[in-house]
């Protein structure tokens, strides 16, 4: 045993505590580390099986039955293996948070939770589209190897004159400029709904609006024509100018540990923009998580 320093410290005090050590000899008890602390206070080591010989040999006095004894034992802890042993113990669930904590870090670190932009968003939507070309969307393996092409594809844009796209924390940031000697082209066809929902208003500067309040309209639907009737001419094309607000549901089953997560993903996916707004929500607790309902509403415009 005291091959692998399983010992325990034992401190022996009283009047010359030297002579005390003679009958623990004698007792074929050995004594390990032996050092003298105190004018009448002797530390040392013994193996775990002759702790108990040493405490009957010289008991605490105030367990012993006589009351008085020349010398008294006390216990100094354990030392060596053991003593690692037992703080690493203690430790254990501290080891295991920590561990779990950098796996998790490690494991969210490969992932995109969301899309930030900044410079400008005129062109959000195309930028959206060529992130997930290239296999760069929220909630997926984040691909840094990628940023170049997508940055490439971006510079092709129209008064796009710096492109830059990294991931930040738990979001991919594109940032987009614009030369200030050029604009965007303005948006030719239809203005088309972006989302499904119901139109509260539509407001068509220029265009023929094909939906009024109270439609029911799907992602993809014409709202506004890029087109009028001329007097003279007929069918006259322009580039349409329009604003529309349309009421949008969104519901889905997550599987997370509590309401708040559950929504804050739901949130995440619907990727609203700034003046976007979450009128109501509803969250219930199913067998296999989370039932999230959110209201909202969006506001769309074209060439504004």
């Amino acid at each position: 045993m005291s091959f692998w320093g399983f010992r325990e410290r034992i401190i022996v005090e009283g009047v010359m505590p030297e002579r005390a050590l003679l009958r623990l000899r004698r007792a074929k008890i050995d004594l390990y580390g032996v050092k003298k602390v105190e004018k009448n206070q002797i530390l040392f080591s013994v193996s775990k099986k002759d702790s108990e010989k040493v405490f009957a040999i010289y008991p605490n006095v105030c367990y012993n039955s006589n009351g008085y004894t020349p010398y008294t034992a006390r216990k100094a802890g354990s030392e060596s293996l053991l003593r690692r042993y037992q703080t690493l113990k203690a430790r254990v669930g501290l080891l295991l948070g920590g561990l779990l904590f950098l796996s998790g870090v490690a494991f969210a670190d490969r992932f995109a939770f969301g899309l930030s932009f900044t410079g400008t968003e005129i062109y959000a939507r195309e930028a959206k589209q060529v992130l997930e070309k290239n296999g760069i969307q929220p909630f997926a393996p984040y691909h840094k190897d990628r940023e170049d092409l997508v940055c490439a594809e971006l510079l092709k844009l129209d008064g796009v004159e710096f492109c830059s796209v990294q991931k930040k924390g738990g979001y991919v940031v594109v940032e987009m400029r614009l030369s200030p000697f050029s604009s965007p082209a303005p948006t030719r066809g239809d203005m088309r709904a972006k989302r499904t929902g119901k139109l509260l208003s539509l407001i068509a500067l220029r265009g023929t609006p094909l939906k009024k309040a109270g439609d029911e309209v799907t992602a993809g639907e014409p709202l506004v024509g890029g087109w009028y009737e001329g007097k003279d001419k007929g069918q006259v094309c322009v580039e349409p100018v329009a604003r529309a607000h349309i009421a949008c549901v969104y519901e889905v089953e997550i599987a997370a540990q509590d309401e708040r997560s559950a929504f804050a993903e739901a949130y995440l996916a619907l990727e609203l923009g700034a003046n976007d707004v979450v009128t109501d929500k509803k969250i219930v607790k199913t067998e296999n998580g989370y039932n999230v309902t959110i209201c909202y509403t969006v506001i769309e415009t074209v060439n504004l």
